[in-house]
């Protein structure tokens, strides 16, 4: 199935887009439904329930302080990085709901973690409560953050599952179709996705301006992460290193250095500066999550530095075609399997992101469409059983250094590709296939729960 490229990359808070964007959304929808039924002005008290992944990892991926910014009836972009509003929050306890009613909140007991107790539904489950001041329920929904910062409400969980496709020109379900679509075209995968949102948001022109954007808040991540130093928030003292990266890389040009393997260095330090960004709560841009939103920006960078493009036009349309190409890619992966941690490990996230920056990747550098499906397809076959096993739920460790290897490894897929034919037994199909099941037979304690695998031993050995 279809989805819309503004779907796949959209602008969230860090540190993760199942965990901080999508019950962000979910609090907002909640509150908005309040206030469309006329009872928001009669909430006294609100209550949280938080299931499965978001209770044992909540904490440390900012799940609390994102459901409070829902709450408040903020959208990510709203959020003013220089204001502290969880601290005024705190000291006030007071919060203002919908941005126009003060009510009473606690952290400390006004969301509850219930670690024990995972939904059916989805492992990322969250139920609101509102009440008078009576105690009497106002409206109470459960929502499930299923993945990119998506949602679905306990009733709308099937139709997610089910749900009603965009109305384009080119729909498709697999990677077969998708190719045969293109071949009896005479499309590039990119110029179909084109197509397609044109079709869903109209004028080209304004299209490619919102793509743009998106690949500059993606690049803006890197030069800021590259410029601040200091320690990671959470509390296991992760020093940030992009910054202390960038300078000895400078220095060694300074001394003349002549290592054949500086493109390698580049791509660590740009993948580390965005990832430090995200692990901070920064804006960032779901690539396709927010804990491998540093993988896509860097083999980006490395496209716009090492790729022979003659003019800022030729650079603009090669991001533009490296996105368009990335999102029909994540489109299979979310049609056939998932991109949640929680749901089949890390390989939905950073083995996804490298799949699809290695298609992108090969596509910005001339590759047909053939070669696209191979790169993609040989990124993700060596991610396949990738856990996400983060320490104290913090997307830190290891998560920031598996967005590096995952750009060098996608730089590589693109690579091989472009040296072959396009001609490959293994189908990327047959891989998202793959991944599907080794995600859904990991031990629950490697999908993003914190209680085993590195999360575990790092601490105990």
């Amino acid at each position: 199935m279809y989805y819309s490229l503004f779907e796949i990359f959209s602008i969230g808070i860090g540190p993760s887009s199942s965990h901080t964007v999508g019950p962000m959304k979910a609090a907002k929808r909640f509150i908005d439904n309040l206030q469309n039924s006329d009872k928001l002005q009669n909430v006294a008290h609100l209550k949280t329930h938080l299931y499965g992944s978001l209770a044992l990892t909540g904490i440390g991926h900012g799940t609390l302080n994102a459901i409070a910014y829902g709450f408040m009836g903020l959208n990510a972009e709203d959020i003013n990085p220089q204001t502290d509003y969880i601290k005024q929050i705190k000291e006030s306890g007071k919060l203002n709901i919908g941005g126009n009613h003060n009510i009473a909140f606690s952290f400390d007991t006004d969301i509850v973690l219930e670690k024990h107790i995972c939904l059916t539904e989805h492992s990322n489950g969250m139920k609101f409560t509102a009440f008078d001041s009576k105690g009497n329920i106002l409206l109470e929904e459960t929502y499930f953050s299923v993945g990119g910062g998506t949602i679905a409400r306990q009733d709308e969980i099937h139709a997610r599952i089910d749900r009603k496709p965009y109305d384009v020109p080119y729909q498709f379900n697999s990677c077969h179709e998708l190719m045969q679509i293109c071949k009896q075209n005479k499309l590039t995968i990119s110029e179909l996705v084109l197509q397609n949102e044109k079709s869903i948001w109209g004028r080209r022109s304004t299209i490619s301006k919102q793509i743009l954007k998106l690949a500059n808040i993606m690049q803006e991540n890197i030069d800021i992460g590259m410029q601040k130093d200091g320690y990671l928030p959470g509390g296991l003292k992760v020093k940030r290193h992009a910054k202390e990266m960038y300078d000895r890389l400078q220095s060694r040009f300074a001394s003349n250095s002549t290592d054949s393997l500086t493109a390698i260095d580049w791509i660590n330090i740009w993948a580390f500066a965005v990832a430090e960004e995200n692990a901070c709560g920064g804006r960032m841009v779901t690539a396709p999550t927010m804990g491998s939103a540093g993988l896509i920006p860097a083999v980006m960078r490395y496209m716009e530095r090492y790729g022979k493009f003659l003019s800022e036009t030729e650079k603009k349309n090669a991001s533009i075609t490296f996105l368009a190409t990335a999102s029909a890619i994540c489109s299979l992966y979310r049609t056939n399997a998932s991109i949640s941690g929680a749901e089949v490990g890390c390989q939905g996230e950073v083995g996804v992101a490298c799949s699809m920056a290695a298609g992108g990747l090969t596509a910005a550098f001339g590759g047909n469409n053939a070669q696209i499906e191979n790169a993609a397809e040989i990124a993700m076959e060596h991610n396949l059983g990738l856990t996400c096993d983060p320490i104290n739920g913090l997307v830190q460790v290891p998560c920031i250094e598996r967005n590096a290897m995952g750009a060098i490894k996608a730089v590589n897929a693109a690579r091989l590709a472009l040296q072959r034919t396009g001609t490959h037994i293994v189908s990327l199909d047959s891989i998202i296939k793959t991944m599907y099941e080794t995600g859904l037979s990991l031990n629950s304690d490697y999908k993003e729960t914190s209680l085993a695998g590195i999360a575990k031993n790092a601490m105990n050995c």
